[in-house]
């Protein structure tokens, strides 16, 4: 896909029409964009409030409880730089042709799947099939 196109009003991708023709493409990067959007903002903010907070707290109690609420934040906010990671792949993908394609079989990963989940990179069988591998190496 060389240049975004205009979507109509409340475009869903759907079955009928061709597998990740440019209007399916535009509308997973224009949803991907928004995700990343979305998650910077949030990760911007929870930095805000992280310094913010005022650590020389007298009372043991808060002092505790910042830690505390302080280790969460950090974790949420590695989430998201996680996940901003997966959208920036997801969206070299659509550029590169692969997006909507699983990195195991080559096959379609589906509508649906992507719709769920626009920075999967692995059909349901792959997925599925890679869990109970991972599954069975915890077991032995």
């Amino acid at each position: 896909m060389s240049e975004p196109i205009a979507l109509p009003e409340g475009y869903q991708p759907n079955e009928q029409e061709p597998y990740m023709n440019d209007q399916q493409l535009e509308f997973f990067r224009l949803r991907l964009l928004a995700w990343k959007a979305e998650l910077e903002e949030e990760e911007s903010h929870t930095s805000e409030l992280l310094q913010e907070n005022d650590w020389r707290q007298a009372d043991d109690v808060d002092r505790a409880s910042l830690e505390s609420d302080t280790t969460l934040e950090l974790r949420t906010t590695e989430r998201y730089h996680k996940l901003i990671k997966k959208i920036e792949s997801a969206l070299e993908r659509i550029k590169d042709g692969s997006f909507g394609y699983c990195d195991e079989t080559g096959e379609e990963i589906g509508l649906k799947r992507l719709m769920a989940r626009p920075i999967a990179t692995l059909s349901i069988e792959a997925k599925e099939r890679q869990e109970r591998l991972e599954k069975q190496h915890r077991k032995s």
